[in-house]
């Protein structure tokens, strides 16, 4: 279990994640859409994740989200690395009726983000642009390789669930125990 505190000028975040866990959540951002997001990220993951953030979210959304994803990526390379005896790649697609968005993941230590996902338009008062920002700060700070790919959809709603509940499923599979030590060539991640 790794428990992490950030405060800057804009945001104060509590963050607490058991990556084997039972995807129980305790989440508290003061943005409802973004809290129904990490708590499906939990439940679909099997990780155990409670996130209090008390932020400027009287500006806008965005330090609260940013911040959100820095911490829960310090958390997870916390908590993967050093890598041994997992999977280390997968993917999965997650659909929500006419959504489906396709994610693969490599813990591989070597942060980079492919995001094909609509970014105009808003849910309620959550901008979508958004999400790119979170998976962003998350992947970058937990050392590891996701392409997040919409292969349908229309719905923001669905489209946005179906994301966070694919990289949910594959960061588990990913996890999966593996009798390999080290799963890289080089010996080392």
């Amino acid at each position: 279990m790794t428990t992490l505190d950030r405060t800057t000028k804009e945001t104060k975040i509590e963050l607490t994640l058991e990556i084997n866990g039972e995807g129980k959540s305790n989440i508290s951002t003061g943005i409802g859409f973004f809290d129904h997001m990490l708590e499906a990220l939990a439940k679909h993951s099997g990780m155990n994740l409670e996130i209090f953030c008390e932020g400027d979210i009287y500006v806008d959304y965005h330090h609260s989200v940013e911040d959100i994803g820095i911490v829960l990526g310090q958390a997870l390379h916390k908590e993967i690395f050093p890598i041994t005896n997992v999977e280390r790649y997968s993917n999965a697609v997650a659909i929500l009726d006419e959504a489906a968005v396709e994610c693969d993941i490599d813990l591989g230590g070597r942060p980079y983000l492919v995001y094909e996902l609509p970014i105009d338009g808003a849910i309620k008062d959550f901008d979508m642009e958004l999400f790119e920002e979170f998976f962003k700060s998350v992947v970058f700070n937990a050392k590891i390789a996701c392409h997040l790919v919409m292969k349908r959809g229309r719905n923001k709603h669905h489209i946005a669930e179906s994301a966070f509940k694919s990289f949910a499923v594959a960061l588990r599979r990913a996890l999966a125990y593996r009798d390999s030590e080290v799963p890289s060539t080089k010996g080392v991640l």
